[in-house]
Formats: structure tokens, sequence, C-alpha cells
């Protein structure tokens, strides 16, 4: 008999959805996408994945749902708008797999409501950009049950080339947004550090070659600034708007739980007060350091 291939259906066919769906279907999944564009959805079809025309199609077909959607507004929405449908399916156990970007509380409250219908849901934020995503390469922070990632493993390894659970549901969200804030402030700091080195006399590149072989490196230095910052080019991928929601909801956690992080408060109202640049600018621009003309 040929081999059933296992049934996977993303949902947010974006940048690194697309991505993501791709490489599932190149690596032998049976890749079900859907997406609200029908451009995205051709896009998808072109790399092998099987469209869906609604989302209740999709989930009624899969043993695992990929979520890579904007917020933890849109995850919650796609969940409950399809509870009945979720628990209409006995038998067999499904596992959300949730890349977004999201918010601890609302994945602790949906794994909760899940996992009483017989369903598991892992938050599982990714770091690596679109170019990770279309090659399986990504790094993924995971929350959520051991019982259920041992499940969720085959497709995460497909997908990601580290794979990390931090604990249980809403660890990955918090460790997600503590890498993001961090990024945060490494692209001001980093720019802000050439910024010095020019003024001083310095040529910023060989400026930076000592940053990176020394302690103040991080991969916004060794990565970010040599493709997309000294290039000029700004086209990461990931977008000014994305960073700031992050930064937003890392002060929103910082808030909650009265964590004091004063020079995390002052990187957010940078992140959020630099006007010049639009949310659909690259976040590499807030890195920018050379004078402009």
């Amino acid at each position: 008999m040929p081999e059933v291939k296992t049934t996977v259906g993303v949902i947010g066919l974006g940048s690194m959805g697309l991505g993501m769906a791709q490489t599932l279907a190149t690596k032998g999944f049976r890749t079900l996408g859907f997406d609200l564009s029908a451009d995205r959805r051709k896009l998808a079809e072109d790399e092998g994945v099987l469209p869906q025309s609604t989302i209740a199609d999709l989930v009624a077909a899969s043993a695992f749902l990929v979520f890579s959607l904007p917020t933890a507004q849109d995850v919650r929405s796609v969940v409950e708008g399809h509870f009945d449908l979720l628990k209409a399916k006995t038998g067999q156990r499904v596992i959300i797999i949730d890349t977004s970007t999201s918010e601890p509380d609302v994945s602790r409250d949906l794994a909760k409501r899940l996992e009483a219908l017989g369903h598991g849901f892992l938050d599982a934020p990714v770091s690596g950009g679109p170019a990770g995503a279309a090659s399986g390469k990504l790094t993924m922070m995971i929350g959520g049950s051991e019982e259920d990632l041992a499940l969720a493993r085959p497709v995460i390894e497909a997908m990601a080339a580290k794979a990390l659970h931090v604990g249980p549901s809403g660890a990955g969200n918090v460790a997600k947004l503590v890498n993001n804030l961090l990024a945060a402030a490494h692209m001001i700091t980093t720019g802000e550090g050439l910024k010095l080195a020019v003024a001083a006399g310095i040529d910023p590149e060989a400026a930076l070659r000592v940053v990176n072989a020394a302690s103040g490196k991080s991969m916004i230095s060794e990565v970010h600034f040599p493709t997309w910052v000294m290039s000029d080019r700004f086209d990461s991928g990931f977008s000014m708007g994305l960073m700031r929601k992050d930064v937003r909801l890392a002060k929103k956690l910082a808030d909650s739980t009265g964590a004091q992080l004063p020079l995390a408060e002052q990187v957010a109202n940078l992140w959020t007060g630099s006007t010049e640049l639009a949310d659909s600018d690259d976040f590499t621009r807030m890195g920018a350091f050379k004078a402009k003309n």
C-alpha cells in the first residue's frame, strides 16, 4: 500500500507562512494552505501547496495546523471561529503549532480550552526570517506539553533547524518577546556605535569588523548590518510595524509582571517615536547611521 502522508494545514501565507508551507510540501507532507489573499494562495499552489478556499476546509482535513498570523487576536479568532469543528474531530488529537509572535495569556487560554477537547496547542514563535522559513532553518522557541511536542516533532523538525522547548504554555511567547526586545535594542545600539565611529573618523566597515571580533557583537551586528544596513538594502523582510508590535508586547509583559526595565522602556520609546519611518518600512532602517545627503 502507498504511504499515507501526514496532512498539515498552514493558515497565513505571508512572507513566513508561505516559506514554511513550501518547506513542508518539499519535505513530503501533504500541505494545505489558506490565506485571505487569492494571490498568496496562488503563490503557495505554485510551490506544491494545496490551496483551500476556507479555513474550515483546511481544519477538517488536517492532523496538524501551523498558524502564521499577525496578532494574538487573529490566532484567537481563528481558533474560536472553528471551535465546533475542532470539537467534532474526535479520535484524533489535532496539534496547533502557532508560529505567530503572540501573547502568553492568549496561548495559555487556548491551550487549556483545546486540551478539554482532546487537542493540543503549542506556542512556537520563530526566528530566522523569510529565508529561514523557506529553507527549513528556523529557530523555534516552544511552549506547551512534552507530549504534544513529541507528536508534533516531525512537523517542527521539518521547519526548524533548532527547536527549543522553553516550558509550559506561554513560555515560547515570553522567550520570543525577550529575544525581539534585545534585537530591537541591538539594532539601535549598533547603529549608534557606528555613528560614533564615523564621527570620530573611523571607517564604519572597519569598526564593525572589530565589534564582530570582540564582545560587542550580536546577530544584529554579524548578520543584519553587513547584509541589510551597510549595503543600504534595508529589505530583510521584517517590517517596522511588526517590530513595533513586538516591543509593545514586551513592554506590556514587563508592566503586567512588575519587572523594572529602564533601558527597555527607552528602547520602546525610540521604536514607537520614530515617526519618520512607516510601519511598512523594513525594521533594519532603525540601524541606519549614515548622514543623509
